[in-house]
């Protein structure tokens, strides 16, 4: 019985995969706005195994505009907001189309995040602007976006969806840890993949540099030139973040008060933002005894964030090659592209608290 399952399965695989093998774009843009991550991937399929080759990468990063206008579409009107999420879905197409003559390469797929600016589960929507339609029309390639809400309308959060690529892919390291806006964690033990948002991470330190005329802490310099505040430090480890998936919304309603609150200087207030970074995820691994931990995201430049969790942490810290610290998100956007048009789950229900697993996102046909 047990042989004919695996017989079931393994054919099941292949009858359902249309694509063996394809050249998919992954797009993705970060809460902390650094910029848009362009990443262009192979991806293989050999003995029920998925594999990848990045064949190029960049980041395109936003201009004072751009970041402006994705900052305000907050408090934009209907009108407004549909205009930007057509912009920005030229945006995106335009910068793929110069990438892919750059680099001289073609995609049969690209695969777009987009740019978060709702995400509210709990009220059962969440969106991401940058027009499919848009990009596939102006490309001239199958585009697929709107990853998220699938997931949600299945009573899930949505997010994140990123582990099932740390599973299929980075299978060789025990826990994934992407420190970006926001700092998340992805596990697999016995057999069930585990994933969740933890902390506010450069969403916070960003929003601080900026306050010194900078886009962000560059080392961790700032900070380890602050002196840690205990009070502001026990007041953000008290918050509750547990159980949920973290956004924009999250930061301004309940962190950012707190820093606005206390009269200290930035670099103070920079080095105790560092401490509970370091302090949430550190307890976060030792709580679920993850002897090592591989980081990717901006994060991992963060010297300074690095040392206070190597402090903190109990085990080994994996630092990988610049190409996986900077575009592993971009990277799994393209495979859950693949995974998509393949009709094979891209969103796991452990790890997103759905009714079940679903293959996410809709499909523009160029």
């Amino acid at each position: 019985m047990k042989n004919d399952i695996m017989f079931y399965f393994s054919v099941y695989f292949y009858t359902n995969m249309q694509h063996t093998s394809a050249n998919i774009v992954g797009i993705m843009s970060g809460t902390s706005l650094d910029g848009l991550d362009i990443a262009l991937c192979r991806f293989s399929t050999n003995d029920k195994n998925h594999h990848f080759e990045l064949l190029a990468a960049e980041t395109i990063n936003y201009d004072y505009d751009w970041k402006t206008r994705l900052e305000s579409i907050f408090e934009a009107n209907a009108e407004d907001y549909f205009k930007l999420n057509q912009a920005y879905g030229k945006f995106i197409g335009d910068n793929i189309n110069y990438f892919l003559i750059k680099h001289q390469l073609k995609a049969d797929y690209i695969a777009s995040h987009g740019h978060t600016v709702f995400h509210r589960p709990e009220l059962g929507f969440t969106t991401q602007i940058g027009c499919g339609a848009t990009i596939a029309a102006i490309t001239g390639v199958s585009t697929i976006c709107d990853f998220r809400s699938l997931d949600v309308a299945l009573s899930g959060q949505g997010a994140p969806l990123v582990p099932i690529g740390d599973r299929n892919l980075f299978y060789q390291y025990e826990s994934c840890l992407n420190i970006g806006g926001i700092a998340n964690i992805s596990f697999t033990k016995n057999k069930t993949t585990y994933a969740f948002d933890i902390c506010v991470a450069n969403m916070a330190l960003n929003y601080l540099a900026e306050q010194k005329g900078k886009k962000y802490d560059e080392n961790g310099y700032l900070a380890s030139n602050g002196n840690l505040n205990h009070a502001l430090l026990n007041q953000l480890l008290s918050l509750d973040s547990h159980n949920k998936s973290l956004g924009r919304e999250w930061f301004e309603t309940y962190f950012s008060p707190i820093l606005k609150a206390y009269s200290i200087s930035t670099e103070d207030k920079l080095a105790t933002c560092v401490e509970f970074c370091a302090q949430k995820v550190a307890n976060c691994l030792n709580m679920n005894e993850i002897k090592s931990v591989m980081i990717s995201g901006g994060g991992a430049y963060n010297f300074f964030l690095i040392e206070r969790l190597r402090a903190n942490f109990n085990g080994l810290i994996e630092i990988p090659k610049d190409s996986i610290i900077q575009f592993k998100e971009a990277i799994i956007f393209a495979y859950l592209g693949f995974l998509r048009v393949n009709n094979l789950p891209n969103s796991l229900s452990s790890v997103t608290n759905a009714k079940r697993d679903s293959s996410g996102g809709c499909i523009y046909l160029a």
